[in-house]
């Protein structure tokens, strides 16, 4: 076992954590939207999670996160920058990404923020759909302390149909975010 896989099975293992991965061993290069994202802990406990099952991945930030020497670190972690602010062609730069790597998963909160939302970002759908890739529903559970990905999905091309689908498996699995009050889903989606 590396490093890396070593250092994520002690994180979840003294944050008592379980975890599932229920994704085929060749799927390739993915989205994984991960809900509800409504603590900054939900980057380590999914660092934890990556580490441990030996995945590779890149995850999109808000660039505020960046500064000298912490932003140095995040994107040895695989952190991308993002400035949500303006219209940055990260659509077109992240489907870029995926030809240039292999089986990568691309890290987004759908939420675009850890504040309560009415509405997801679209980027996640975009980006999976115009690289082609399949998206992994993702979750952090921190009433069950219960984490990782039982779901694949793949785009239709329909995307209110398709989003639709989607929230109707975060709400048949229930989970709870650290900050319940703000992740909507479940009271304002229906």
């Amino acid at each position: 076992m590396g490093f890396k896989r070593f250092i994520g099975k002690i994180g979840l293992k003294v944050g008592g954590w379980r975890d599932v991965y229920n994704v085929p061993a060749d799927l390739g290069n993915a989205v994984c939207i991960v809900a509800p994202h409504t603590a900054i802990a939900d980057f380590f406990v999914g660092l934890a999670f990556y580490w441990y099952h030996g995945l590779k991945f890149k995850v999109m930030m808000k660039q505020e996160f960046f500064k000298p020497v912490i932003g140095w670190i995040l994107k040895k972690m695989g952190g991308i920058p993002v400035n949500r602010g303006h219209r940055n062609h990260m659509v077109e730069q992240m489907t870029e990404m995926f030809s240039q790597n292999k089986d990568t998963h691309l890290i987004i909160c759908p939420e675009g923020t850890r504040k309560k939302v009415n509405k997801w970002k679209r980027g996640f759908y975009l980006i999976a759909e115009g690289a082609q890739v399949p998206i992994l529903l993702g979750f952090i559970d921190f009433k069950k302390r219960y984490c990782g990905v039982e779901r694949v999905f793949y785009p239709t091309g329909d995307y209110e149909k398709d989003l639709a689908e989607i929230w109707d498996y975060y709400r048949s699995i229930k989970v709870m975010g650290k900050h319940p009050e703000q992740f909507n889903l479940y009271e304002d989606y229906k």
